[in-house]
């Protein structure tokens, strides 16, 4: 389909003339003499865009520019006519035509026109993937009875104003089930903002949710809109809100209230329209108890309370969520996907995974980037719940890709090695490699094979 153009007209000379310029174009051109033509051609294949003669024996040029609308609406439509009106070519643009060019044609114009549509058609095509992208990086994978419960719980929630106190552990999922909920809402069209307040310092959180003027403290060198300004007609994710500090607490418990604010160095209130969701890893009841979270204000969020619940209790999720990554990393990192055994499959789904699903999805993602064989067993994942994969988490921050890759390559080869006692060649059989490019690896990485147990090599 990409640059593939139909000419309908019922004038032989401008359907050749117009087909030869646009083939020596580089584009796949066809030719139709009348409306009832068209549509059928387009029973058989897709084109990108259509040139379309307004007067045409049968249906005209205006009613096929309807039905293409109608049933191929991805289509660019470019009327032509040598009866053109203003009239004509206001009715063709409503109903969807992207450029309306009169008779006798001229040949810059109608390439040019023909290029354009193509280019829109081809933006609008890869925003259109971009948010099915978004779509499925945001998606809640599983199918586990938890699960399906809290999706039916967003149902009925979403198209609501309520606010929304979210619960879970860290890693869960707390922002995706957020973000669902905003998309499955009247407010959908509007922006979505989050703020971590578990992140931002407690002198700077105020700026960050209300904004401040130009010189309001010390380094304010221009005015900055806060979050409930920028969330404005959407939705504000209130992550981590059992962090914020009493002070900032009492400031959000009046925007509540009155749905207005200060920015800070400002005297004049800026009214919003914000639907606020706020999730935690804390028991907020608990911390009322210990005097760091104020009551009031818990009530204000705590309108329709929500629990997402942790990895260990959906473990039926644990093999969708692995073949998720699993497809998902391949893709990015262009790699063919991994076949998991069922023993490492058995593996993963005994782990408590106390890191929930954002430490699944690293796991994988470490396979994927890692792991040289195509198909993985349990002895190919990387430590679970051991100290080396603690130490191996905390060791993502890396400057670079390759710096990642070869610290996690050097760690392997490592655990490789010390499993099969420093011989160098067992310890080649058991990665599925050559021993020369073992070596090879080795030195590049600077693992010395002068260690203990490591005499024998052969």
């Amino acid at each position: 389909m990409p640059n593939s153009v139909l000419i309908v007209d019922d004038e032989e000379g401008i359907r050749r003339s117009l087909a030869g310029v646009l083939q020596d174009e580089g584009m796949s051109v066809e030719t139709a003499a009348s409306g009832e033509d068209c549509l059928a051609l387009f029973e058989r294949r897709m084109f990108s865009c259509v040139l379309l003669d307004v007067w045409l024996p049968g249906i005209d040029g205006i009613e096929t520019l309807e039905r293409l609308r109608a049933a191929y609406p991805e289509t660019a439509v470019i009327m032509i006519s040598g009866h053109g009106n203003i009239e004509t070519a206001v009715r063709a643009t409503r109903l969807g035509a992207l450029d309306f060019i009169e008779k006798p044609l001229q040949i810059d114009r109608t390439v040019l026109a023909v290029r354009n549509a193509l280019r829109q058609r081809q933006l609008e095509a890869d925003n259109q993937r971009l948010r099915e992208q978004l779509d499925d990086d945001n998606a809640m994978i599983g199918e586990s009875v938890p699960l399906r419960a809290l999706r039916q719980q967003i149902a009925v929630a979403a198209p609501t104003n309520g606010r929304i106190l979210i619960y879970g552990e860290s890693g869960t999922g707390k922002e995706l089930a957020a973000r669902a909920i905003h998309h499955q809402s009247p407010r959908a069209v509007m922006p979505f903002v989050e703020l971590n307040c578990a992140a931002i310092p407690d002198e700077l959180i105020e700026s960050e949710l209300f904004g401040h003027t130009k010189g309001a403290f010390t380094g304010a060198t221009q005015a900055k809109r806060g979050k409930f300004e920028q969330a404005d007609g959407g939705t504000l994710l209130l992550d981590e809100v059992g962090d914020m500090s009493l002070k900032v607490q009492s400031k959000v418990l009046r925007v509540l209230e009155e749905q207005r604010f200060e920015p800070v160095g400002s005297n004049t209130p800026a009214q919003v329209d914000v639907r606020i969701i706020a999730a935690t890893n804390k028991r907020l009841d608990e911390e009322i108890d210990r005097g760091t979270f104020r009551a009031d204000l818990f009530y204000r969020l705590n309108v329709i309370p929500f629990e997402v619940p942790p990895l260990r209790e959906r473990r039926e999720d644990i093999p969708l969520l692995t073949d998720y990554f699993n497809m998902k990393y391949s893709a990015q990192y262009t790699r063919a996907p991994k076949s998991l055994t069922a023993d490492a499959r058995d593996r993963l789904g005994e782990y408590d995974w106390p890191g929930n699903v954002r430490e699944l999805r690293n796991t994988i993602e470490r396979v994927v980037i890692m792991s040289a064989r195509e198909k993985i067993g349990a002895e190919d994942l990387p430590p679970l719940g051991t100290p080396d994969a603690v130490k191996m988490a905390s060791s993502y921050n890396f400057t670079s890709y390759r710096e990642g890759r070869e610290a996690y390559e050097r760690n392997y080869i490592l655990r490789k090695l010390a499993e099969c006692d420093g011989n160098v060649t067992h310890t080649a059989e058991a990665l599925g490699i050559d021993r020369s490019h073992l070596y090879r690896r080795m030195k590049a990485l600077g693992i010395s094979d002068k260690r203990p147990g490591a005499g024998n090599q052969t």
